[in-house]
C-alpha cells in the first residue's frame, strides 16, 4: 500500500512569482498598519475638554468643596500637556480624559455641597417659621 503524502505550502521549486506575491502582501500589510497608526488625530480635543472641565470646576467653587479632586485634575492636565509637547499622544489623551473626569467629579461634589448647604438653610427657615406659628397660636 503506497502512502501519498500531502503537501502544504509552496511547491519545492519555488518560483519568483511566489516570492513577488508574498513580498507585495507583506508590503501592503505594513503600509496599512502604518496608515492606521498615522491616521489617529492628536488629542487636542481631549486637552481642550479637560481645560474646560477644570475651569468649570473652579467656577463651581471646587477649590473650597472638593480641593483634592480639583488639584489632582489640574496635575493630570499639566502632565497631559507635557506628554503632548513630548509627542506622547496616547499618554496625553489618557491623561486628559482622566483630568476631565476628575474635574467633573470635583464640580459635582461642589454642587452637592452647595445644594446641601442650601437645603440646611431652608430647613432652618422652616423650623423658624413653625416656631413662630406655634407662638402665634398660643393664648
Amino acid at each position: 500500500m503506497a502512502r501519498t503524502r500531502k503537501r502544504y505550502g509552496p511547491p519545492m521549486a519555488t518560483s519568483f512569482a511566489y516570492f513577488r506575491t508574498t513580498a507585495q502582501a507583506l508590503i501592503c500589510g505594513c503600509v496599512l498598519a502604518l496608515t492606521a497608526c498615522a491616521s489617529t488625530p492628536p488629542p487636542t480635543g481631549e486637552l481642550n475638554a479637560a481645560q474646560q472641565a477644570v475651569a468649570r470646576a473652579s467656577d463651581a467653587d471646587a477649590e473650597q468643596y472638593a480641593p483634592q479632586n480639583l488639584q489632582r485634575a489640574r496635575g493630570l492636565l499639566s502632565q497631559a500637556q507635557a506628554a503632548m509637547a513630548e509627542s506622547r499622544e496616547a499618554d496625553a489623551r489618557d491623561l486628559a480624559v482622566r483630568s476631565a473626569a476628575l474635574a467633573g467629579l470635583a464640580q459635582a461634589r461642589s454642587r452637592e455641597a452647595v445644594t446641601d448647604a442650601e437645603l440646611d438653610q431652608r430647613r432652618a427657615e422652616i423650623a423658624d417659621l413653625r416656631q413662630r406659628l406655634r407662638m402665634e397660636d398660643a393664648p
